[in-house]
């Protein structure tokens, strides 16, 4: 193991798909390096765990921004993974992809194949929608997504007070308008985290 085809440089987000893709092919030998430790610390894979992981040391770089005069001079934490998965394993689960106009801007910018018609389709790809398949989703992917566990009555509230407003209630943020209210869904199955690494990388360990 002297010699590899691809070496990959931090196993955050993007390293373990790209050793995941990589890898399709067996004939390719990949490297992935990563800075920070195994991903086997339990809080990393319980989805309220993130009250532990971030700004941790042992799991996040905790990094910090520069001091901005807008801000009294202060500055704020700024979370970023230390280990596998990266960010993906200590962030707050969110699963909501960008506005459809932002794409189509990239786009109009000269960056081609970056359109929403574009990337939708690997969206799609990259889904194990728990919801079920459809024109915006898809369930072959490796990564697992769900809808939350958790309903309040205040949340509730929320909503219909928004929906007053002229705020209208959603179910889906990830048609690519996200203007609305409502409950997003999270990088989870079976109430456990699904990070990077556990749905691009554990698959192709081998």
């Amino acid at each position: 193991m002297d010699n590899f085809d691809y070496i990959i440089l931090g196993a955050g987000s993007a390293g373990c798909v790209l050793a995941n893709r990589l890898s399709e092919n067996s004939s390719n030998k990949v490297l992935l390096l990563e800075a920070g430790g195994k991903d086997n610390y339990p809080w990393i894979h319980i989805p309220v765990g993130y009250f532990k992981t971030m700004h941790n040391p042992k799991t996040d770089w905790c990094y910090k921004t520069e001091p901005d005069e807008s801000m009294n001079n202060i500055s704020i934490r700024y979370p970023r993974g230390k280990t596998l998965g990266g960010s993906s394993s200590i962030n707050g689960l969110l699963y909501i992809r960008g506005q459809h106009r932002d794409y189509d801007v990239w786009r109009q910018l000269g960056n081609t194949g970056w359109g929403w018609d574009d990337v939708l389709p690997y969206f799609i790809k990259a889904e194990n929608q728990e919801r079920g398949k459809s024109e915006f989703h898809g369930v072959d992917g490796p990564l697992s997504v769900s809808d939350q566990r958790i309903h309040l009555p205040l949340l509730d509230e929320f909503q219909n007070a928004a929906e007053e407003f002229g705020i209208p209630k959603t179910k889906d943020f990830n048609t690519g308008d996200n203007h609305g209210c409502g409950y997003f869904q999270v990088t989870e199955k079976d109430g456990f985290r699904c990070s990077t690494s556990v749905g691009y990388l554990n698959p192709v360990k081998k």
